[in-house]
């Protein structure tokens, strides 16, 4: 198993602490959010972890090699020596697409996503789904309030909404059981998905997700259910975070 963990934003809602630090190596109740994503994915199964890295990308790579342990190699794309900007999670995949090895499904997972969810049964869902529907990813959704919900039925994704833009896209026709839900930034993703991320340039994941699934494909999802969940990405919910998993936290770094 691989995963891709998503550290390159800037974490502008966190400045002025990310300034100087990058989101990914915030201290969250004595170990970095980066520290704890890795020990999450190699816990559900991760040989190889790629890191992509852009604000402060230095100090990005050097904390994310120092995370290596015998039977885990981590590698890091670094979107910094070719772009002057974050390529988002789109961009993000087929900038480091070359690093993967891709022979198996592998994780995404944000690097500002904190979760006791079960990423081995994540990952078992999908593979399970793949065989039963041909599903290219398996997306984690929670029932949050959100004003950027996906559009969801019985078969998984078909759409997406933006309440503040005021606009929706419907990719597919929905079948019973449609809701809106929260996508976590967390997936699993199948190899087959990959001719989808030739263009190393600025976009959203979810961009792809509608096209795929306009062109007939499944996008399926997993629900989080009551798993604890915190989004570190402002100052209030990284201090609910840092209560939460230990105590509040007394400043940031590796």
């Amino acid at each position: 198993m691989e995963a891709l963990i998503f550290a390159a934003g800037e974490g502008r809602r966190l400045r002025p602490l990310t300034d100087t630090t990058p989101k990914a190596l915030i201290d969250v109740a004595g170990r970095t959010a980066l520290e704890r994503v890795v020990d999450a994915v190699v816990a559900a199964g991760a040989h190889h972890i790629v890191v992509n890295a852009h604000h402060l990308a230095d100090r990005v790579e050097e904390a994310a090699l120092a995370l290596a342990r015998p039977g885990v190699r981590i590698s890091v794309s670094r979107e910094d020596i070719e772009f002057n900007r974050p390529l988002e999670t789109g961009g993000g995949l087929a900038h480091a697409r070359p690093l993967l090895e891709a022979e198996e499904p592998f994780f995404l997972h944000n690097a500002d996503i904190l979760t006791d969810l079960d990423l081995a049964g994540v990952y078992r869902a999908h593979v399970e789904g793949a065989a039963r529907d041909g599903r290219l990813a398996t997306l984690v959704v929670t029932g949050r309030q959100t004003s950027r919900p996906l559009l969801v039925d019985e078969t998984g994704v078909f759409g997406r909404r933006n309440r503040a833009e005021g606009w929706e896209v419907v990719a597919r026709h929905p079948g019973d059981g449609t809701r809106e839900v929260g996508f976590s930034g967390i997936h699993v993703l199948s190899p087959d998905i990959l001719p989808w991320f030739d263009a190393v340039s600025t976009y959203s994941i979810i961009e792809i997700y509608m096209r795929v699934v306009g062109d007939g494909d499944v996008i399926g999802c997993f629900d989080a259910g009551d798993s604890v969940w915190h989004d570190i990405g402002n100052p209030e919910r990284l201090e609910r975070a840092r209560t939460a998993l230990g105590g509040p936290g007394a400043g940031a770094g590796a």
